[in-house]
């Protein structure tokens, strides 16, 4: 199964959800468009949400089921 990947990402004054480069939700904040990101992520497992900055580098991300990098133990 392809895993979903949503960004958060700002543009033109607002903060975007992403998802193949098309807009899935905005908001004014960027706390709010992660909260949106992360709970459309968890209604799509496999999921990521990846959180950029105002420089567009990348701040944050969250894996929902299957993390395709998990740590060694």
């Amino acid at each position: 199964m392809d895993r979903t990947v949503l960004h958060v990402v700002p543009r033109s004054g607002h903060w975007h959800v992403e998802k193949d480069e098309v807009g899935v939700a905005t908001s004014d904040t960027k706390e709010k468009a992660v909260e949106l990101a992360r709970e459309a992520a968890g209604r799509s497992k496999p999921s990521q949400v990846v959180v950029h900055g105002e420089d567009g580098q990348i701040q944050d991300e969250f894996t929902y089921q299957d993390d395709p990098f998990p740590p060694r133990g």
